[in-house]
């Protein structure tokens, strides 16, 4: 089937990455159905101003509803048949998971089961969907491999993401669907999630309020974190949307990540050198330690050997880089004066 004739399912579609990867496909001329429930865990009006700028492209038609609703969900698989579904609705973030842990298992254990079932009986060329580099839990072994052991999740948002890798793999065995599964590496860029540190941070500096470190001011121990931009990422979605996974089970997981893992404090310190530029002078955040949180792991860190083996792709963008054009964004689109 050319790229032409393909309909691709993105659901999440006002979401962060399934924006991006729309946006992408379309200016391809590929033919894009978005799902998005729009709830407000957000900022529904950022939610809004991704769907604006995809609404103008004809190739795409947008379809607001949830997951767990099933018959919407077998509705929209008889209507449009898609053949390639990229599943990135998902209850995102690991402290709220702690919070409300209801909507983590209705987005993210009932919707995601809809999807394969829906996948089951109006069969596709491949599925990818969403996993997370949460479901390494609290691993010392760095970085973190696709063969490590990942049976000890330390927040329920990784017990539903590593549920995801254990239904798609059944799912795959048992009905001979193409899955893949992508462990997210915190990712972050432009128009990116506000619950996310990166963009809260920059939210309480325009605020005049100090920013809260959860690292005990411990730089010696810092956390890390492997930030991966989030052109990197769609750029491997692309890829590997045509990279079925073959075998006698036909699910392949994969990590997704910047391989370059960093200290908080150092981007932290990046960040307020970009807004710094982007404003046009010096600026610093104050800033308040707090002890570690609850269901935080002290490092994410990806190895992306099977990754590159697969698709010939290693992500390239610098924090430097992406944190700039995301700064110079949050100028613009928020119009924060210098």
């Amino acid at each position: 089937m050319s790229n032409q004739e393909q309909v691709h399912l993105i659901t999440g579609a006002a979401g962060f990455i399934g924006y991006y990867l729309s946006k992408k496909l379309l200016d391809q001329g590929k033919t894009v159905i978005g799902l998005d429930n729009m709830n407000d865990y957000y900022d529904v009006k950022l939610k809004e101003t991704r769907l604006e700028l995809l609404e103008p492209y004809e190739q795409f038609t947008f379809i607001k509803a949830d997951l767990a609703d099933k018959e919407k969900i077998f509705d929209l698989f008889e209507t449009y048949k898609p053949t390639v579904v990229v599943n990135l609705a998902a209850q995102a973030g690991v402290r709220y998971s702690i919070e409300n842990p209801d909507v983590y298992i209705q987005s993210n254990i009932n919707g995601f089961y809809n999807i394969l079932e829906a996948c089951r009986h109006y069969p596709v060329e491949h599925l990818i969907y969403a996993s997370s580099s949460s479901v390494y839990g609290a691993n010392k072994k760095v970085p973190f491999e696709e063969t490590d052991f990942v049976d000890n999740p330390v927040s329920l948002y990784a017990s539903t993401k590593k549920s995801n890798e254990l239904m798609a793999h059944t799912y795959s065995h048992l009905y001979d669907i193409p899955a893949t599964g992508l462990r997210f590496f915190t990712v972050y860029g432009p128009m990116g999630r506000p619950d996310m540190a990166y963009y809260g941070f920059t939210n309480k500096f325009v605020n005049n309020e100090p920013i809260q470190i959860y690292n005990n001011g411990d730089f010696d121990n810092d956390l890390y974190r492997d930030f991966t931009y989030i052109d990197d990422i769609v750029e491997g979605i692309e890829r590997l949307i045509s990279h079925l996974p073959t075998g006698n089970v036909k699910h392949e997981v994969y990590n997704i990540g910047n391989n370059q893992p960093e200290k908080l404090m150092t981007f932290i310190e990046t960040l307020e050198k970009c807004m710094s530029n982007s404003l046009g002078k010096e600026m610093t955040f104050e800033k308040q330690f707090e002890p570690i949180k609850p269901g935080d792991v002290p490092a994410t860190y990806a190895s992306t050997d099977k990754l590159q083996a697969a698709i010939g792709f290693k992500p390239q963008t610098s924090i430097q880089e992406g944190l700039q054009r995301f700064t110079d964004w949050y100028v613009r689109y928020y119009g924060v004066e210098e």
